[in-house]
C-alpha cells in the first residue's frame, strides 16, 4: 500500500492528540511511549494536546529511554523496566558509555549491566540525591564502570550506565527536584533481564504514533541494536510505502492512515516534543537545512508548528515575572497564524509561571 507524506502527518498529528481531542492526560495515548522531560518539555507537550490547563500530577518521571527523563503513568514503569533492558551483550555495549572501559577489563555487556541494577537496587533504599546515590553505587560496582570526572575532581560510575540502570533498580525521579531525587519505587518488581514481550509492547506504541517507521528508526529510537531488535520484531504488521521506503505498521492503524487528511492547526511544539522524536527526519522535514536549524548539537529550539508542517522556530526568555518569546518564520505567516501564535504563546507563559508574554514575530 502506497501512502503519501500527507496522509502520514496527518496521521501522526491525530495519533498523538496534538488536535487537543483528549479531555484529560488519561486519555493521552502518546503516553505508551512517554514524554521527555528536559528543561519543562513535558509540560510543554501535555499542553500542546489538552484543550485545558495540564495537570501532570498522576504520572511518574524516571530516566527511561537514552536514559533521558521521561514522564510515564506509573503502573507503565513495571513493563518499562524489561522492555528497556538490554538484549545481549553486543546491544548492552552499543548503548552503555562504560563500554569501552568494560572491554579492556573483560567484563561482559549483560553481566556489567545487571551488576550496577544489583548495586543500585542495594544502596538507594531510600529517597537520595543524585550526588549521593552517585556516590553509593560507586562504592559498591567493579572499577571497571567507573571514570574520572574532570569536572567533580572525582571517580564515580558512568553517568549513562548509572541512568539506565536505574529504572530496571526499581527506582524512579521525584518531580520538580534539581539536582534530581532518586526514589524507590512502592512494589516495584525484581526485574533481572528483558522482558521481550514488553519490547514488543513498546515497538508497537512507537509504530502507532511515530509510524510507519522502519526497524531501523524504531532501534535509532529505543538506542538498540537493529540485529537484536528483528530478533523480537513483531509479526503481525502490515507493511506499506511512503514515497518509495518500506516501512511497517499495526494492522489495526491502518484504516485511520488511509483516511488522514492535513490537519489544521497552530501550536508552539517544544523542541522535545514527541512529534519531534520520529527518527525518519526527512519525513518530518524534508528541507536538510531546516533539520540543522531544528535539532543542533546544543540548545535546540521549539518549533513553530502550523497545519502539519514546521514554519519556523520559537525560543524563551524570562524577563522578571513575563515571558518573551521570539519567533523566527521559514516563510511568511498570515494574520489568522499570527494570532494563533499569540494564544499558544500565551498557555507556553501559563505553563512555564510566568504573568505574561511578548511576543516577537518577524515582520
Amino acid at each position: 500500500m502506497e501512502l503519501t507524506r500527507a496522509q502520514v502527518v496527518g496521521y501522526r498529528v491525530a495519533a498523538q492528540g496534538l488536535l487537543r481531542e483528549p479531555a484529560s492526560v488519561d486519555d493521552l495515548t502518546v503516553l505508551d511511549i512517554g514524554l521527555q522531560d528536559s528543561a519543562g518539555s513535558a509540560a510543554l507537550a501535555l499542553d500542546a494536546r489538552l484543550p485545558s490547563p495540564p495537570d501532570g500530577a498522576s504520572l511518574a518521571l524516571a530516566w527511561t529511554l537514552r536514559g533521558a527523563p521521561h514522564l510515564h503513568r506509573g503502573p507503565d514503569l513495571d513493563w518499562l523496566a524489561g522492555a528497556l533492558w538490554p538484549l545481549s551483550d553486543a546491544d548492552a555495549l552499543a548503548r552503555l558509555d562504560a563500554s569501552a572501559s568494560m572491554r579492556k577489563a573483560g567484563i561482559g555487556g549483560l553481566s556489567g549491566f545487571e551488576a550496577t541494577v544489583q548495586a543500585m537496587r542495594r544502596v538507594v533504599r531510600a529517597p537520595t540525591g543524585k550526588g549521593a546515590a552517585s556516590t553509593a553505587v560507586t562504592g559498591a560496582t567493579p572499577p571497571a564502570v567507573h571514570r574520572y570526572c574532570r569536572s567533580c575532581q572525582a571517580t564515580h560510575i558512568f553517568e549513562g550506565l548509572f541512568r539506565l540502570a536505574s529504572l530496571p533498580a526499581g527506582l524512579e525521579l521525584e518531580p520538580g527536584t534539581a539536582p534530581p531525587v532518586l526514589v524507590p519505587r512502592n512494589g516495584a518488581p525484581r526485574t533481572a533481564g528483558p522482558d521481550r514481550d514488553a519490547l514488543r509492547r513498546l515497538i508497537r506504541s512507537y509504530l502507532t504514533l511515530l509510524g510507519p517507521a522502519t526497524p531501523a528508526d524504531v532501534a535509532g529510537y529505543l538506542d538498540a541494536r537493529r540485529a537484536d531488535l528483528m530478533k523480537v520484531w513483531p509479526d503481525d504488521l502490515e507493511q506499506v510505502s511512503v514515497h518509495g521506503h518500506t516501512a511497517w505498521l499495526p494492522s489495526e492503524a491502518v484504516a485511520a492512515v488511509k483516511r488522514a487528511r492535513p490537519p489544521q492547526l497552530t501550536r508552539l511544539l517544544g523542541p522535545f516534543d514527541p512529534y519531534l522524536q520520529a527518527r525518519d527526519r526527512d519525513l518530518i522535514v524534508p528541507d536538510r537545512a531546516v533539520q540543522k536549524a531544528l535539532w543542533p548539537i546544543l540548545g535546540r529550539p521549539g518549533v513553530l508548528f502550523v497545519d502539519g508542517e514546521v514554519v519556523g522556530t520559537w525560543r524563551p526568555k524570562a524577563a522578571k515575572t513575563r515571558l518573551e518569546i521570539t519567533v523566527e518564520a521559514f516563510v511568511p505567516l498570515p494574520p489568522p497564524v499570527r494570532r494563533a501564535v499569540d494564544g499558544e504563546a500565551q498557555r507556553v507563559a501559563a505553563v512555564r509561571g510566568a504573568r505574561g508574554v511578548n511576543v516577537r514575530l518577524p515582520r
